[in-house]
């Protein structure tokens, strides 16, 4: 069972952040509702509305949640608002005007990308001096390195994704639509303990060459190779796991193409240590994946992070040169897409120790045989 984060937790993260804030040359950072405000407050709006809630983060002022005035009670019970002001407006006031006058008007913002333009609009009508940027670029590590708390929801979350995967392959494929199995997958993921799941790609034969494919209404036939990729958030972190299953015997081809992606996906995780960079991993699973021809069949980046989202930075994609850092935690995800025929991909989430990297996945990453 996940360890509730104190309040202390969340003071900690905004220090933090102003601290990194300044050092990236922001004078502050502003949050408005989403996965930002969830991981600095632990505050979630039940309904996320045109009605401005925005936590300031600046040296001038103590961090300050402002919030609508039939919002409050709910904002005060956030178990890391007890160490912020709270303060909140009523309908009918302005807010921006609030929030102004805890900003300066010549100065430079991180905004969370959650932001809506009705609001940021507003501010910079206000303050046309002002300068905002895009956290996830101007901050864009923010969330990336996990605490010993975070890795422990991750690693949960992935146990449990991997116990779903471990009873998907005991269900009949064969005859079934993928919509079929795609909600035995949610049901499972459930049942092993999620509160949310996000997504479950059921890609069979020609589908899995698309390798965010929706699952419809084909049915499964006898020798499709399959691509499962699916996970979810859990005591509100997330997982996210891939494997690719063969109904009845496989074809030599899907043989030889699942073996690539294996070894691939094996050299980029052999590739993670802190000091390297996010690139050396894509470089090492790409690698593999060219040399065996395939290479123009690999066709997206070889990981993301992950962590109150299933997508997150760092990204582990060329051009990326951000330093590995324990704590880190991401996806290792190499796939081919061979189209109208199949597709393989397989995926673990790793993450970063003092001496290399850790997967949060264990189940076998062969080609397992489904009925």
């Amino acid at each position: 069972m996940a360890v509730p984060f104190a309040t202390g937790d969340y003071t900690a993260r905004m220090r933090r952040v102003v601290d990194s804030a300044t050092a990236a040359g922001l004078d502050g950072v502003l949050v408005t509702p989403g996965p930002d405000l969830v991981w600095l407050t632990g505050y979630q709006p039940t309904a996320i509305t045109e009605r401005l809630t925005m936590l300031f983060l600046t040296r001038e002022h103590e961090p300050t949640l402002l919030v609508p005035t039939l919002e409050r009670p709910d904002a005060a019970a956030a178990p890391g608002t007890a160490d912020l002001a709270l303060t909140d407006w009523r309908d009918g006031a302005d807010p921006y005007a609030a929030a102004s006058t805890l900003l300066r008007p010549a100065a430079r913002y991180g905004v969370s990308d959650s932001a809506w333009a009705l609001h940021l609009l507003a501010l910079q009508h206000l303050m046309p001096s002002a300068r905002f940027a895009s956290l996830t670029q101007a901050l864009a590590m923010m969330r990336a390195v996990k605490d010993e708390n975070e890795l422990a929801r991750l690693a949960a979350a992935g146990a449990a994704a991997d116990a779903t995967y471990l009873e998907i392959l005991k269900v009949r494929f064969a005859g079934r639509k993928e919509r079929d199995v795609a909600g035995d997958l949610a049901d499972l993921l459930l049942g092993f303990g999620h509160e949310q799941v996000d997504f479950t790609v059921v890609g069979s034969g020609p589908n899995g060459a698309n390798p965010h494919h929706e699952a419809g209404d084909r049915t499964i036939e006898e020798g499709d190779a399959i691509v499962l990729d699916f996970g979810g958030l859990m005591s509100g972190y997330g997982s996210d796991t891939s494997r690719t299953v063969s109904v009845g015997e496989p074809s030599a081809r899907v043989r030889e193409v699942h073996e690539i992606v294996r070894l691939a996906q094996q050299a980029g995780v052999d590739a993670v240590r802190p000091g390297g960079a996010c690139q050396e991993i894509d470089r090492a699973a790409r690698r593999v994946i060219t040399e065996a021809g395939y290479g123009e069949q690999f066709i997206h980046r070889t990981g993301h992070g992950i962590g109150v989202t299933t997508h997150e930075p760092p990204y582990m994609v060329e051009g990326e040169e951000q330093e590995l850092v324990p704590g880190m935690c991401f996806s290792v995800e190499p796939g081919i897409y061979l189209a109208g025929e199949f597709g393989v991909r397989i995926e673990d989430i790793v993450a970063v120790t003092d001496d290399g990297g850790r997967r949060l996945n264990s189940t076998s990453r062969s080609l397992q045989i489904v009925e």
